[in-house]
């Protein structure tokens, strides 16, 4: 079990950025006891935090948040790809000298991103998993979540400010959070014992359905939401 968390705030300084995207993964910090690490991009206002539990590669070769070698992508990862040993000999037979930082399935994930693209590359991947990842080249945030829905990923608005985590008290570690109760969660709670996908407990913030990918683009302010 891993953690990720992450925040774009057209407003805020990189230092507020830097703060909260490190009191995010604090919140977590359960999720992933044996590395974290914030990563900021230098030219847009979005900050990533990771929470990690060392198990595939528990070298520096698998800390997150992780560049893939082009530099176009970052990305936050948190499960496991069973099949990616598979994924990471048919890499090779596609790119001659590919130069691996270790052996973790999450760096495996994001070269195949860079030649396959997301949708693909997740079509052929087989695991749980929660991730967010970023375009340095089309400036957009990609969030997506496993088959089944075995990790969890929150995201949504609090103030001008987008946000996304692994546990609704990543979110709440922001320090404008004051989201009110949904209404319309709480009686489906009362109804359901749970509360069903997109909604959680709180207004304009929603759980990211399985197999799906949340695309955001800052730029024009659009979200798409597709399956793959």
């Amino acid at each position: 079990m891993c953690g990720i968390a992450g925040i774009y705030s057209p407003i805020k300084s990189r230092v507020m950025l830097s703060n909260i995207a490190t009191n995010m993964a604090d919140s977590i910090f359960h999720r992933g006891p044996d590395d974290g690490g914030i990563w900021l991009d230098s030219h847009t206002n979005i900050a990533f935090s990771h929470r990690r539990l060392s198990i595939i590669d528990t070298s520096n070769g698998g800390h997150q948040p992780m560049i893939s070698a082009s530099g176009r992508y970052t990305i936050v990862f948190n499960g496991e790809i069973y099949n990616h040993h598979l994924l990471r000999k048919k890499l090779e037979s596609s790119i001659s000298n590919i130069k691996w930082k270790g052996g973790s399935d999450t760096e495996v994930l994001l070269e195949s991103i860079g030649l396959w693209g997301l949708s693909k590359t997740l079509q052929i991947s087989e695991g749980m998993f929660a991730l967010a990842l970023w375009d340095a080249l089309e400036k957009k945030l990609y969030l997506s979540r496993d088959r089944f829905g075995e990790k969890p990923l929150y995201y949504g608005n609090i103030g001008k400010d987008f946000v996304f985590g692994s546990e609704l008290k990543a979110l709440r570690a922001h320090p404008d959070f004051s989201n009110k109760l949904d209404r319309g969660a709480i009686s489906n709670f009362l109804q359901y014992s749970h509360v069903p996908s997109p909604k959680s407990i709180f207004e304009d913030i929603y759980k990211l359905p399985p197999a799906h990918i949340l695309c955001v683009n800052f730029q024009t302010n659009e979200k798409k939401l597709s399956t793959y």
